[in-house]
């Protein structure tokens, strides 16, 4: 089974002053000792702050985006190696935000899942349906289609390596959120399309999780934890979550 995490995506809010912030008050409540890892997502350009905030403590710092190209002549993209050097340990791949809005393709998913892996950065693989999607009882086919194709460019074993986040797109940010059961069904057909491999990979939920609602969620049995949106910038809410987790 994978190990515990928690993970906080920040998406496109505050300023560099509420991000330190929000990085201290996490790194006084964070024990060294929690048994799950806790990883947070600042927006691009407040990394370095954060991480030079929380470099002495046990939370692992992330960022919410990456170029599938290396260093070269790509004007406004950040590679990989550039997210490394900033103490970057994991990215984000595949959010729905980036699918939909920005027209993310699942082979472009994979080149970044990829430049990610290569460069020494862990990819959070994010999968997901929309709500129609959802009416017409494609779910588990749109899930299986997006992870074949990174298992596709990579292979299986690099997959497995990876974590993967399921978050259904009609429960994002929208506080409406999947049934512990609808959650549990969409994580095991995913394990079972990891196969024996894909054993101890952390799979986590994401989609308007809470204080209120993650305790069921993360009881069952193939959800190692959550991917966490706007409860994550607030540091109180973020750390009760937290210990929801490890109960």
């Amino acid at each position: 089974m994978g190990k515990p995490l928690i993970a906080g995506n920040w998406k496109m809010h505050g300023t560099a002053e509420s991000a330190r912030k929000l990085a201290t008050q996490l790194s006084q409540h964070r024990s060294q000792d929690a048994v799950a890892e806790m990883i947070v997502f600042p927006p691009l350009l407040h990394i370095p702050a954060v991480s030079d905030i929380l470099a002495t403590s046990s939370i692992s710092i992330g960022a919410q985006n990456v170029s599938q190209y290396s260093n070269g002549a790509y004007t406004g993209e950040v590679s990989a190696e550039m997210l490394l050097d900033q103490g970057c340990k994991y990215v984000l791949v595949g959010h729905s935000e980036r699918r939909a809005v920005f027209g993310e393709s699942d082979q472009t998913v994979a080149e970044k899942f990829r430049a990610a892996q290569n460069a020494g950065v862990i990819p959070i693989l994010c999968v997901g349906e929309s709500f129609s999607q959802r009416q017409q009882d494609a779910t588990l086919e749109v899930v299986a289609k997006q992870i074949s194709a990174v298992i596709d460019l990579v292979g299986l074993d690099k997959v497995c390596q990876s974590v993967i986040a399921y978050e259904p797109v009609w429960a994002i940010g929208t506080g409406e959120t999947a049934s512990p059961e609808q959650a549990q069904e969409v994580h095991a057909a995913i394990r079972t399309q990891l196969g024996k491999a894909g054993r101890s990979t952390t799979l986590l939920y994401g989609g308007s999780v809470n204080k209120g609602n993650a305790a069921e969620l993360f009881k069952q049995p193939d959800i190692n934890g959550g991917l966490v949106g706007g409860a994550s910038l607030e540091a109180d809410e973020f750390m009760n979550i937290a210990q929801l987790v490890e109960a």
